[in-house]
């Protein structure tokens, strides 16, 4: 019965929220550890027959395993979302979810490098190789135009309008936008793009996307990770660096300049201004940090 729920639920996602596959599965994998702690204290319990007394068992098992308050958070937020749907569905007649109240959080800031960091980084990139040229055409485009890792994965070669300065981006959810992209993204781009990418064998299926790896195919978030990984290591940057802090560091330099947030909220994909709004707390945490370092009475 748990796997004609799930699949009914993955239908759902899918075909009616347009939901990626990534937030899927997320969601599904969270709905999934219910399940598998009902198994773990070997108990034959399905979906209608999960009551409030379960999910704080559930919720205090959680805890012992040390697992994060946010990580909490949304997992009891994906169990709210599945157990309306089976209401709504008419699947179970009682919400067990319904008393359950989300983990209030403290909302963190993200790490976020400043443009000295970026340009140590990017100048640490070795050009004499056309690896090193595809690496930073990878850094100076995440920089220049926020985009998510998914999204950068993505780009196909006709989603490219690097005349008029813009890039088509596919975000959650298959939704479009146009997303200017800066002077230096472009040069490395059409470096990478005319040089190494033109003359590398392409794997069958592959020949519409931008970033591909040695083997002529396209990069997974997984390289990409490990592609800024090694090159911030490299350069002894101490701070985590990972793709979404180029995403975070394009969206605080932004806010920092003057940006209008609504631009900023529309560059970055995001569906809503309040998601936005972390970087102009970002913005209140750096002016906090000068008047620290600077005033004399601070």
């Amino acid at each position: 019965m748990w796997e004609f729920y799930l699949n009914d639920y993955y239908s759902y996602l899918k075909l009616e929220r347009s939901l990626s596959e990534n937030s899927i599965s997320a969601y599904l994998n969270d709905i999934k550890k219910l399940r598998d702690f009902i198994k773990f204290k070997k108990i034959d319990l399905e979906p209608n027959d999960i009551d409030i007394v379960i999910i704080n068992d559930f919720l205090e098992y959680l805890n012992e395993l040390d697992i994060s308050s946010f990580s909490q958070a949304r997992i009891v937020s994906g169990l709210k979302s599945f157990f309306k749907f089976l209401i709504l569905e008419e699947k179970i007649s009682k919400d067990p979810m319904d008393l359950i109240e989300s983990p209030k959080l403290k909302r963190k800031l993200p790490e976020v490098l400043s443009l000295n960091d970026i340009n140590i980084l990017l100048n640490s990139i070795d050009l004499s190789t056309m690896e090193g040229v595809r690496n930073r055409a990878i850094i100076e485009t995440l920089y220049s135009s926020g985009l998510r890792v998914s999204e950068l994965v993505n780009l196909s070669i006709q989603n490219l309008f690097l005349d008029i300065g813009f890039i088509k981006v596919i975000g959650k959810g298959s939704k479009e936008r146009l997303v200017p992209i800066g002077r230096h993204a472009i040069k490395y781009i059409n470096m990478y793009k005319n040089g190494y990418r033109h003359n590398k064998k392409i794997n069958k299926g592959n020949e519409g996307f931008l970033f591909l790896n040695r083997y002529g195919r396209k990069l997974t978030r997984e390289m990409i990770f490990l592609i800024i990984k090694k090159v911030s290591n490299k350069c002894l940057l101490n701070k985590n660096v990972s793709p979404h802090t180029f995403r975070h560091s394009f969206a605080t330099h932004l806010i920092e300049g003057g940006a209008d947030l609504r631009a900023v909220q529309e560059m970055l994909g995001h569906e809503s201004i309040t998601t936005t709004e972390i970087y102009t707390h970002l913005d209140r945490e750096y002016l906090k940090q000068v008047i620290k370092e600077f005033h004399p009475r601070s």
